[in-house]
């Protein structure tokens, strides 16, 4: 009899004790994720308070650059230049290298993609590696120059211009270059937009150009002035616009992060007091076949 009860008592205990290593084994693995998602709400709670400081300092870049920008473009404005109808077209898709900034690459990117595919025989040059990863893949033919390095730090003007004199010695012909860029709306808004750069050549034939009195050395340096200045603010605004798409991406992050580690928690705790309710059943159970 007294055998009869042992080998019950020992059965009984058997499926308790399997349970229970196997919630110590969900525990375990649960409690690694945890502190994992932990690590990653810290890392992401800094990068939105870094993206936030920088947010005010590339708002007043951008404010001036757009003041200097304007100044330059009305030079095109108000002596009517219009781009030829059968000149050349070249497109600068300008963004940076960083990631983690929501939809800002693919934004510029998207839009260079559909104005190429528009006339295929442009050239392209692209400012930044996370663009050039994306449009190499459809646009290789059309790429001439890329350029890295950017978006660590407000971009400024000697950048600018130093891009544009190695577009101009690298020789690409065109009569209107076209540069892609994210157009800054608000803290939370931002789309692709388009501005021109023209020629030489296709601002000697505006309408109102005789208005000026320009002599050819002059107009050279104009021109190039020019160029820089609109790349440059396309650049400043670029950077202002990522700087707060990524403080609201890490913003999102940070939230969803704290949302997982509340539902972890609770299934930590779940998962605890079910172990020390078959440990108290093994103790009741082995104590009753006694």
């Amino acid at each position: 009899m007294l055998n009869v009860v042992a080998r019950n008592a020992i059965q009984t205990c058997k499926t308790p004790t399997s349970v229970q290593v196997r919630n110590m084994a969900t525990l375990k693995e649960i409690q690694q994720r945890l502190k994992s998602v932990q690590n990653i709400e810290k890392i992401t709670k800094s990068m939105k308070m870094i993206a936030s400081t920088k947010v005010s300092k590339a708002q007043r870049s951008m404010d001036a650059a757009r003041a200097y920008g304007q100044a330059s473009n009305s030079l095109f404005t108000n002596a009517e230049t219009k781009a030829a109808e059968e000149g050349k077209t070249l497109f600068i898709a300008s963004s940076s290298d960083r990631g983690l900034c929501g939809g800002i690459h693919s934004s510029v990117s998207k839009a260079a993609r559909r104005a190429v595919i528009e006339q295929p025989e442009s050239g392209l040059v692209v400012l930044g590696d996370k663009p050039k990863a994306q449009l190499s893949r459809i646009l290789r033919k059309n790429i001439a120059l890329t350029f890295n390095q950017i978006g660590k730090d407000v971009p400024t003007f000697e950048e600018a211009s130093s891009i544009v004199d190695l577009i101009k010695s690298s020789e690409i012909e065109f009569d209107t270059a076209n540069i892609v860029y994210n157009k800054f709306n608000s803290v939370v808004s931002y789309e692709a937009n388009v501005l021109p750069v023209y020629s030489e050549s296709t601002f000697k034939a505006s309408p109102n150009f005789a208005v000026y009195e320009i002599e050819d050395d002059v107009l050279a340096n104009l021109q190039e002035f020019a160029f820089a200045n609109t790349l440059y603010w396309t650049m400043v605004e670029g950077h202002a616009a990522e700087m707060c798409a990524k403080r609201a991406a890490m913003e999102n992050a940070t939230k969803n992060a704290g949302e997982m580690i509340q539902k972890l928690t609770m299934t930590f705790n779940r998962g605890r007091q079910a172990v020390i309710t078959n440990e108290l059943i093994d103790i009741i159970t082995g104590a009753s076949a006694l």
